[in-house]
């Protein structure tokens, strides 16, 4: 199954826990093992295989002990600025967002004598 942005979060869950049950299978490795060898308990391994959702800590445990880690660069890529942004930056590093300025409404200019 495709995950697209339209997939509901449950849905992805169960998908996620679905690979991870065959990559384990594939692996031959128990549930028992795989927890042992990520070192999160059994039951962690049952809720992310069900898709019930855990800790993204033990996902991240989980993945280690399936050599599956290093995939995480495709699943969330480094942001890389754009050129013009670099030329901007010179090396300097963003650490804040930018907020978004309103839009003063153009109204009538204020002169003397208008001020009711």
């Amino acid at each position: 199954m495709k995950i697209t942005k339209q997939t509901a979060d449950d849905t992805v869950l169960a998908e996620l826990g679905g690979r991870i049950a065959r990559v384990r299978l594939e692996r031959n490795f128990s549930q028992a093992q795989l927890a042992n060898e990520a070192g999160v308990s059994k039951r962690t391994v049952e809720r992310l295989e069900a898709g019930a959702g855990a800790q993204l800590s033990g996902f991240v445990r989980v993945c280690r002990a399936l050599n599956l880690l290093e995939r995480f660069d495709a699943f969330v890529p480094e942001p890389v600025p754009s050129p013009v942004a670099q030329l901007k930056l010179q090396g300097k590093q963003r650490r804040r967002a930018s907020t978004v300025k309103p839009v003063k409404a153009a109204g009538k200019k204020w002169q003397w004598g208008n001020e009711s």
